[in-house]
């Protein structure tokens, strides 16, 4: 078995581990109004998947240990808010707002292989740590939309982890894809064109491909 193989197969592994205890400590905090208890369904699937490939593409594409820990550490606790905003729509604080001084030390240490050694690097994450929140406000107050203040938070850290070209190839891919995947759900009369659709699963998207962007 060669390195590459061994390497991979540890991501998937590690991937799928944090998936499943992403959703099991979704079904059960933040506490269900009702105090329920979600049992495992296509949203476990999903995360322990989604969660896999995410990881074995992080280990593939940033080689270095160092990389790996500051990148691993923010694609874990997205991977943890997924799993919280697919089973009760929620953002929580206790996690978005230390993700913001997390990823400004990051840049400004030079930590954060996705942009470190750039030119302008922190007017880069500063840019965009401030302009994708704004442009997320002004968006959906003009278009009477239904932005959580969870949304804004990790718009913040998102940007400033990224910077802003990242950002945008991120959340364009991310854009597609849940277009693409509205109209599936659409087409099977899962949802309908009234239903309201939740905007932090593709900012979380946004922030995966965009750290695994080449």
């Amino acid at each position: 078995m060669s390195v590459d193989t061994l390497v991979l197969g540890v991501g998937v592994i590690g991937g799928g581990i944090l998936g499943l205890a992403a959703d099991r400590l979704a079904a059960r905090w933040p506490a269900h109004a009702d105090g329920s208890v979600r049992g495992i369904d296509w949203r476990t699937v999903a995360l322990i998947v989604g969660s896999a490939v995410t990881f074995a593409l992080l280990l593939a594409r940033w080689p270095e240990t160092q990389d790996r820990v500051v990148l691993g550490l923010y694609l874990g606790a997205l991977m943890i808010l997924a799993a919280i905003d697919l089973d009760q729509k929620l953002l929580p604080d206790v996690i978005t707002l230390p993700l913001i001084p997390f990823a400004l030390v990051a840049v400004i240490m030079g930590l954060d292989p996705l942009l470190a050694g750039k030119d302008l690097a922190l007017g880069s994450a500063l840019a965009a740590g401030i302009g994708a929140p704004i442009v997320l406000l002004v968006t959906d107050r003009l278009f009477g939309g239904a932005l959580g203040m969870g949304d804004v938070k990790l718009s913040v850290s998102l940007g400033l982890m990224l910077g802003v070209s990242r950002l945008l190839a991120g959340f364009l891919v991310a854009s597609i894809l849940g277009a693409a995947l509205l109209l599936v759900l659409i087409a099977l009369r899962r949802l309908s064109l009234k239903s309201a659709i939740p905007f932090g699963p593709i900012l979380i998207a946004a922030g995966v491909i965009g750290t695994l962007l080449p």
